[in-house]
């Protein structure tokens, strides 16, 4: 607020108040992880908003979305490479004794600790493609 940083006051307000809304629809505190998840949702319909806005034909609506995604990214742990990605999922299917396609489920549950610091789309990806 004393930088007059208007997009970042913005965006924070607009965590706080989604944080506020869950603790209300919820009736439960928010810790790190919900918190976590609150703003992975907020990224996720940004991107949204992006890619409807540039089929638009309305970059400045989607540049404005693009800063709110820098903003909220900064509030991240750091992100894990794919390459350790798929190391952490070797070693889901090692330890499960995953063989196929059906034993998905099995890894997936063991690799649900990395939802905050990777995409879990990038998960099921790497997960398909080893048990394929």
């Amino acid at each position: 607020m004393l930088e007059k940083n208007d997009l970042v006051r913005d965006t924070l307000r607009m965590f706080l108040s989604e944080v506020q809304r869950f603790e209300i629809d919820n009736k439960e505190e928010v810790d790190d992880t919900k918190a976590l998840q609150i703003i992975n949702k907020m990224i996720k319909q940004r991107n949204d908003s992006i890619s409807q806005f540039k089929s638009g034909g309305r970059d400045d609506l989607a540049d404005k979305e693009q800063s709110e995604v820098e903003v909220l990214s900064k509030y991240k742990p750091a992100q894990l490479s794919e390459e350790e990605v798929a190391a952490k999922v070797k070693e889901a299917i090692s330890e499960s004794g995953a063989s196929s396609m059906q034993d998905m489920g099995k890894v997936m549950g063991l690799l649900k600790n990395l939802a905050g610091s990777v995409d879990m789309g990038i998960v099921s990806k790497i997960v398909k493609e080893e048990l394929s």
